[in-house]
């Protein structure tokens, strides 16, 4: 039973709230209880046994929670690199969200969202800003960690969005160099702690974003694993294999599992594959995202994959999927993560 976690409790009314709850609850196990020894379960009998097993999730993650969170987390997005000159990468086992969506000559980049209460070390390499980026940030209020950024995208902060912006060029107190072991522009790198710890400069309001559905892992008996054609060649080919002991799926870069630099691996609850039309905008191959409307997606979890849409109505709301009749999809619990592609026929199926 999919409920969402309340935003906001406050002072007194949170006190008693809580105690008419525990009468309220103390009521239903005694009607539960009366009902059971008459024998047979009734339609009430079974209304109170769902309410009795109401969980509350993180609203990020959709894990259960002991007791609801007192406002949202604060959400950082981070623009990581795929070039292979940048291998190993780092900190990306530690995000709750990724999509990874092509930059120029077709070479993958990621954003990658953190929850505040993340402890990622080390988080890169950090890399710039590019304008549909923009739009999946900001449907989560989210913090935008980068290195600078394509003309459109930086004037696009400054001007006109209401980006939550934390540049390297301005605020470089966040971030560090590695120089000596890797060199520009692979070598820029953060941490949870450094993010966390802009946000007293930044004094924020409390954040507001919408939030996914999410329900318990339900794993079918014949699973399936999926390869992307991601882009020309084979170097930035992927492919999410499917665990059954974990009902997760572990990313493979090209025909190796990837890793981060500390060796963990790269592994996923739910997969989403969107299609969705690019064209390059100028002479550097820079390109342009169609990330407002609608169009084709694939949702591979719990070891199948099946045909369904993604919406996202305005640019700053957050990109929702949904099955052929209409119904909002539910994510299971854990890590999500959405390869963007120009065709669902990228995509192939693996027994």
């Amino acid at each position: 039973m999919n409920k969402k976690v309340n935003k906001k409790k406050f002072g007194g009314a949170k006190e008693l709230i809580i105690s008419i709850s525990a009468l309220f609850v103390v009521a239903i196990v005694a009607i539960a209880i009366v009902l059971s020894s008459i024998g047979g379960k009734s339609d009430e009998q079974t209304f109170l046994e769902e309410i009795l097993t109401f969980q509350s999730r993180h609203p990020l993650t959709g894990e259960i929670l002991l007791e609801d969170l007192k406002s949202l987390p604060q959400v950082f997005g981070v623009m990581i690199e795929n070039n292979y000159e940048a291998w190993p990468l780092s900190g990306l086992d530690g995000a709750f969200l990724v999509i990874e969506a092509p930059v120029e000559a077709n070479i993958p980049r990621f954003i990658a969202f953190f929850s505040e209460e993340a402890t990622t070390e080390k988080i890169g390499p950090v890399r710039s800003a590019r304008t549909y980026y923009l739009d999946w940030n900001d449907a989560l209020n989210a913090v935008y960690a980068h290195v600078g950024g394509s003309p459109e995208a930086l004037n696009l902060i400054a001007k006109e969005y209401k980006t939550i912006d934390l540049n390297q060029f301005w605020q470089s107190e966040y971030f560090w160099r590695e120089n000596g072991t890797r060199y520009a522009p692979h070598n820029v790198f953060t941490s949870s702690e450094l993010l966390v710890s802009a946000l007293e400069k930044l004094d924020l309001g409390e954040p507001k974003y919408d939030v996914w559905k999410f329900t318990d892992d339900a794993p079918v008996e014949k699973p399936v694993s999926i390869s992307v054609d991601f882009a020309d060649g084979s170097v930035y080919d992927l492919s999410w294999e499917y665990q059954t002991q974990t009902n997760s799926y572990l990313r493979y870069q090209g025909s190796s599992v990837m890793k981060m630099e500390d060796g963990a691996k790269i592994s996923a609850n739910n997969v989403v594959v969107i299609s969705t039309d690019m064209r390059v905008i100028d002479n550097e191959g820079r390109l342009s995202l169609l990330t407002v409307g609608a169009g084709d997606a694939l949702i591979i979890q719990n070891g199948e994959m099946y045909l369904a849409r993604w919406q996202k109505n305005e640019r700053d709301e957050r990109i929702k999927f949904y099955t052929a009749d209409g119904y909002e999809i539910s994510f299971n619990a854990g890590v999500t993560w959405i390869e963007v592609v120009s065709s669902l026929s990228q995509v192939s199926e693996i027994e």
